[in-house]
Parts: structure tokens; C-alpha cells; sequence
């Protein structure tokens, strides 16, 4: 468990989603350490390769390559030197796609999903639409430039 004074880095969240933790939760974490907390270390924040279980579940794999995805995605969104470790063949595409949705059962959604998500995802067959990393503090700093027009 990592303490109040250690960056919540993708490598430490993913440690959290194997160690029992809903996925969003330290993700979430993550989101805030990386647009908030410490916006002046985003590639110190996803530089640390994540460690996968020697034996990983299902579950644990699709999050693993989530998490490569999403610094890939990062990355290039913020201009940013990818780290080597998510080129590794561990990361590599997964066999099925993965519609990220509690309603992609619905041929609609998983359509949307396939629309909206980012090429840093959909490559690695991971659907989870576009507002997966949405960032509230540019966000909101548009809504304010809106309103002030």
C-alpha cells in the first residue's frame, strides 16, 4: 500500500486492481495525481513498467493491457516519450475486444464505443469510448472560456 507522500503512478494502481481493488478507484487516484496533484510529473507518473502476476487471470491481463493502452493514450495526448515497457509483447493486442461499458451487451453501444475511443485503445482491442481520461481541470477551464465569450 503506498503511503500519502508516494505518486499514485499507473504502476502502482495497477498493483491495487490485482490486489483486490474496484479498477476505477485507483485509477481515479491516478487521474487526480496526474491532471491535479502533480501535472509537472505526468511522465514520472507512467514511466515505472507495471508488473503483471506471474500467472495472471483474465481479468488481471485485460487490465494490464488497459493500463499499457492508457499510457500509451497519455502520451500522446500530452506529447510525452512513450516508455519502452509498453511495447513489450505482454501488452500486445488482446484475442477478443473488450467493450469497457456496463451496457455493451447492446450491439449500439459496443458501435458507439468503436466510434468514440481513441486509436491508443481501440489497437489493442479495448473499447471504452472517449472520455475515458477526460481531464475536469481542462474541462472545466473550457466551460470558463465558453462562459466568458
Amino acid at each position: 500500500m503506498k503511503t500519502c507522500t508516494e505518486l499514485q503512478t499507473i504502476s502502482v494502481s495497477y498493483q491495487e486492481i490485482c490486489e483486490g481493488a474496484e479498477p476505477w478507484l485507483p485509477l481515479g487516484n491516478f487521474m487526480n495525481d496526474f491532471f491535479g496533484n502533480y501535472p509537472d510529473r505526468k511522465l514520472e507518473l507512467l514511466q515505472d513498467p507495471i508488473q503483471e502476476p506471474a500467472e495472471p487471470t483474465e481479468d488481471e491481463h485485460r487490465w494490464a493491457v488497459f493500463c499499457a493502452a492508457s499510457v500509451e493514450y497519455l502520451c500522446q495526448k500530452y506529447e510525452l516519450p512513450v516508455p519502452a515497457w509498453v511495447g513489450e509483447l505482454a501488452y500486445a493486442p488482446l484475442p477478443e475486444p473488450w467493450y469497457h461499458s456496463k451496457m455493451a451487451f447492446k450491439p449500439a453501444v459496443q458501435e458507439r464505443l468503436k466510434r468514440e475511443t481513441p486509436s491508443a485503445f481501440s489497437r489493442y482491442n479495448i473499447y471504452c469510448g472517449g472520455r475515458v481520461f477526460a481531464n475536469k481541470y481542462e474541462l472545466a477551464a473550457e466551460l470558463r472560456q465558453r462562459q466568458s465569450a
